[in-house]
């Protein structure tokens, strides 16, 4: 949103990047970066590495952490890290996030995103299939941003340009204008991105799925028209149904994989990533292991986050995802749960995982919940029981009244995306049960729970930047 903040697409990222191009050497927003292929290519596709760089604490891949932290997913071990326990203890405060929040991560993007979308339109240099690709691309990621943007923070600043000196001056719009706008990018995205995978020159196919597809922004639609009816309370939820049947019906391209494979990059034998981000840190698979995976010594300050006992215990007997996503280490008798989604913490391995960020699984469910509210209990069951069978479980045997069905997706999406890209603490709050658990969750993390707490603060150095700023409510 400030000036100081656009200029991070052009911060030297010492990382490998999904395209070997040099950088643009100039302003994102100069059309000298649009009138050639390799420099527009470069200039998308640092997004993405920014995205994987989880070294700048706050980035949008700690969507896995800090949301874990705030529900009732995760454990910290007592390191002394003010901004760890803000989270965990569901005590932030407008000067606590600081540079490490997501506002201050997802405001960049979306200004290179306009950027992008302003500079490839107008450019006349490109080759016309690369062109229409990237401006995919950043529609795409502008609905991305604006998605988590609306959903952490609640009525959030739409800024529709690369123009900051407006930007700045924005007040927040309504979370239903939100929605509608990104709806509307996402379906523009879909127009213009490829059904195929393609690789760093946005021309030729790829094994792996490290670039936006048709498919990506399927997904991401899938799920915005289901939160969406969520937020105005529609009684009509064929679009989040129609979207997500799409995806499931491309059974040439997307499976459910083995619990085992879920997580590995597409080109390893995972047919069930729709989207996975590829690594960039050196000698490192994902995030998210070295995050998560505790050592045999147990929890500390280098390794201080573990499961939540009560997410542990919510794995019916006989779940396989309790056995193939979750491990432990015993120290002096106490057992700690550790997330074992991706299992490669060990440096200068072979890149084996992907950092995913959407997968099938979650469609089966959006379809199930959209089911569940417009009345077809029977195909809700049919996709609740998709999920079951491949977690090892028999099929759904509960009443089958919309209260109950939605009760049992919201138990599998509780076992499902644990620590994924902050499903938990979204599915709460759109549940309307984020008090009811928060309230037993919080004290028993040594914290207090208030309900305006479901929306995280601007951080104080934004309000003072940005005159059109409000702060949310109990801040």
């Amino acid at each position: 949103m400030t000036a100081a903040l656009l200029s991070v697409m052009l911060l030297a990222l010492s990382c490998k990047k999904l395209v070997d191009v040099p950088p643009p050497t100039t302003s994102i927003s100069s059309a000298d970066v649009f009138n050639s292929d390799a420099t527009a290519i470069s200039a998308v596709t640092n997004i993405y590495s920014a995205m994987s760089n989880s070294g700048v604490q706050g980035g949008l891949c700690m969507m896995n952490l800090f949301p874990g932290l705030s529900a009732d997913e995760l454990a910290a071990f007592n390191t002394g890290n003010a901004l760890n326990t803000a989270y965990y203890t569901d005590n932030l405060t407008n000067s606590d996030p600081g540079s490490a929040d997501f506002w201050s991560a997802a405001y960049p993007v979306v200004y290179q995103a306009n950027a992008a979308i302003e500079g490839l339109s107008a450019s006349g240099g490109l080759t016309p299939a690369v062109k229409q690709q990237l401006l995919g691309e950043a529609y795409f990621m502008r609905a991305f941003c604006y998605f988590y943007l609306v959903n952490l923070y609640g009525d959030v600043p739409l800024a529709l340009s690369s123009n900051y000196k407006v930007n700045e001056l924005l007040p927040r719009t309504p979370a239903k204008q939100v929605y509608s706008q990104l709806i509307a990018d996402l379906v523009q995205a879909q127009s213009l991105l490829s059904t195929q995978f393609l690789d760093g020159t946005v021309l030729n196919s790829s094994t792996d799925r490290a670039r936006p597809s048709r498919w990506a922004a399927t997904a991401l639609l899938a799920r915005a028209y289901l939160y969406y009816d969520n937020l105005t309370g529609a009684t009509d939820y064929s679009n989040a149904a129609a979207q997500a049947s799409l995806l499931i019906s491309q059974t040439g391209l997307f499976s459910l994989s083995s619990l085992n494979t879920a997580f590995l990059r597409a080109s390893s034998g995972n047919n069930e990533a729709i989207w996975q981000l590829q690594p960039v840190l050196s000698g490192q698979n994902t995030p998210d292991a070295w995050l998560f995976i505790l050592p045999s010594s147990g929890p500390s300050s280098t390794y201080p986050f573990y499961l939540n006992t009560d997410l542990v215990n919510s794995f019916e007997n006989g779940d396989q995802r309790r056995v193939d996503w979750i491990d432990s280490v015993t120290v002096s008798s106490t057992i700690y749960y550790y997330v074992y989604k991706y299992k490669s913490a060990t440096l200068n391995a072979p890149v084996t995982e992907y950092e995913t960020v959407f997968r099938l699984a979650e469609q089966y469910l959006i379809r199930a919940e959209a089911a569940a509210n417009d009345g077809s209990s029977s195909a809700a069951l049919n996709d609740i029981n998709v999920i079951r069978q491949r977690a090892g479980l028999p099929d759904y045997s509960g009443a089958t009244d919309k209260a109950s069905l939605l009760t049992e997706i919201l138990h599998q999406r509780q076992d499902e995306f644990f620590t994924e890209w902050g499903h938990r603490w979204l599915d709460l709050k759109r549940a309307g049960t984020v008090d009811e658990v928060m309230s037993i969750a919080a004290p028993q993390k040594g914290g207090t729970w208030s309900s305006y707490k479901q929306l995280y603060p601007i951080n104080l150095t934004e309000l003072q930047r940005e005159p059109g700023l409000t702060q949310n409510p109990g801040y």
